[in-house]
């Protein structure tokens, strides 16, 4: 079975495409099952779209989800329209973002860290002059994040999770072993499964997160795998599904899975 959980679109002010351009582009690639997963509006603002050209406004929230169950009996006969959404996750404001989602009928929700110390972890100059005590100071706050929305109970899914070598390669070898292999202990004791991200091909770092070195902590831990594309144009849907399949049999998984009504679907590699 051929899926793809992590794709974008115009709402969110740095995609391509509408929606449908995106299922489209699922079915020209083979795919099963397309999930359909916009950045969550800054629901933690008072203000409609604080960040245009980041995430959608709170006023298009009902009707990205009207117009993803619209299509999702528009395709039902010929691919699964799965209705998700790449959240943010702020401790500060995660009852804020738990009480928007509820009674919304997700297949599935991800959950993502895309700020550590109220800097995008896709700054380029958030490391530059930082001495190592902080870089790891600054990779051990990523982590611990990512610990508190696995811990969230809100997530069924953890984005990219280590998306913060994406123009900062280095932040590999930054030395913090130990809160990576605590973070997954979590991830694994929680429930919750990560995805391999392909997006990373779009950065300076190439590939895809995380890392070989990580999915292989992964699987030692017995955490879940999924997949996204991360697309933000119809173009990457699927965007090398049979190399992270290949790759994550050599590593030694033998399944990964995806989420239909918020439950887990087992899919054999």
């Amino acid at each position: 079975m051929k899926f793809d959980l992590h794709t974008h679109h115009e709402r969110c002010g740095h995609a391509d495409g509408m929606i449908e351009d995106y299922i489209i582009a699922a079915l020209d690639a083979g795919l099963e099952v397309i999930g359909i997963s916009d950045h969550s509006p800054y629901f933690g603002s008072k203000q409609d779209q604080p960040f245009p050209g980041i995430a959608m406004a709170r006023s298009d929230f009902q009707s990205y989800v009207d117009e993803v169950l619209r299509l999702k009996e528009k395709y039902k006969d010929r691919i699964e329209v799965l209705l998700g959404m790449e959240s943010d996750f702020f401790p500060q404001h995660a009852d804020t973002y738990r009480d928007a989602y509820r009674n919304i009928p997700f297949d599935y929700l991800i959950g993502s860290v895309h700020q550590v110390s109220g800097v995008s972890i896709f700054n380029r100059n958030r490391w530059k002059g930082l001495s190592d005590e902080k870089q790891i100071s600054e990779k051990t706050a990523y982590y611990e994040l990512i610990q508190q929305s696995a811990r969230s109970g809100m997530f069924d899914i953890l984005g990219h999770i280590d998306a913060m070598k994406g123009y900062y390669p280095a932040f590999s070898d930054i030395p913090a072993n130990d809160v990576i292999d605590d973070t997954l202990r979590v991830i694994a004791n929680c429930d919750v499964a990560i995805e391999i991200n392909t997006s990373g091909g779009t950065k300076d770092v190439g590939g895809w997160y995380p890392s070989d070195a990580i999915l292989e902590r992964a699987l030692h831990f017995g955490v879940n795998v999924t997949f996204g594309s991360d697309a933000h144009k119809p173009s990457r849907i699927g965007e090398d599904f049979e190399l992270v399949r290949k790759r994550l049999k050599e590593i030694g998984f033998s399944q990964w899975v995806f989420y239909r009504k918020r439950q887990q679907i087992i899919v054999p590699l």
